[in-house]
């Protein structure tokens, strides 16, 4: 049984977000028809989102654009939320991530609970509880994992990084997701190739 992973698609990694990335918007619009014709075809659609409410050195006033980056993802703000393109995608799994920490990959999120703002400890009590994206795909019998969404060079290729550590087989469609420039996408992908991920078209997916 297969799961679809969209990975972080929200206006603030969009164009005119708080760190926009050039394509991103048109990416929704294709994971959105991609979701529409192929939904059958996945036991679990799974959407994740920076929700951040203080991650520490994440975010700062100078960014460097490698560790530190501008505030984005803001929990509660409206370019926090999934992108309206998504609307009618209905995940099964809605993923929030960041809240304290940087946390790029959507295996370090937690299941989203309604609650706009967590404590520290109510997320760290989460996690202790199993609200974490690996034992709900555990849980759901999920056999093989497909990822898409932004930023290819960062949250998407460190999610599909940590599916296949986990020992999920694991594709990256190319053409649902965007890298925040060419060059750490190609890096981006030489990683994932190395680790054994599938990168291909989404047009192979099913057919």
């Amino acid at each position: 049984m297969r799961a679809l992973l969209v990975i972080d698609v929200q206006p603030t990694f969009c164009e005119d977000g708080e760190l926009g990335v050039s394509g991103g918007n048109e990416v929704a619009t294709k994971i959105a028809a991609f979701v529409d014709k192929y939904r059958t075809n996945y036991q679990l659609i799974v959407t994740s989102q920076d929700w951040h409410i203080d991650p520490g050195t994440h975010f700062s006033s100078e960014p460097d654009f490698i560790d530190t980056w501008p505030p984005h993802g803001i929990a509660g703000s409206a370019n926090a939320e999934l992108h309206p393109a998504l609307v009618n995608v209905r995940a099964d799994i809605t993923v929030k991530k960041g809240h304290y920490s940087a946390a790029y990959s959507a295996f370090e999120g937690i299941a989203d609970s309604g609650e706009t703002r967590l404590s520290r400890e109510q997320v760290e009590q989460a996690h202790l509880a199993g609200r974490t994206l690996a034992p709900l795909l555990r849980e759901a019998g999920i056999t093989a994992i497909d990822v898409v969404g932004i930023a290819e060079s960062h949250c998407v290729a460190a999610t599909a990084l940590d599916a296949r550590a986990a020992g999920w087989p694991v594709r990256c469609f190319s053409d649902l997701t965007v890298p925040v420039s060419e060059e750490l996408g190609a890096a981006a992908r030489k990683d994932m190739s190395a680790a054994g991920v599938t990168l291909c078209e989404s047009r192979l997916a099913f057919g």
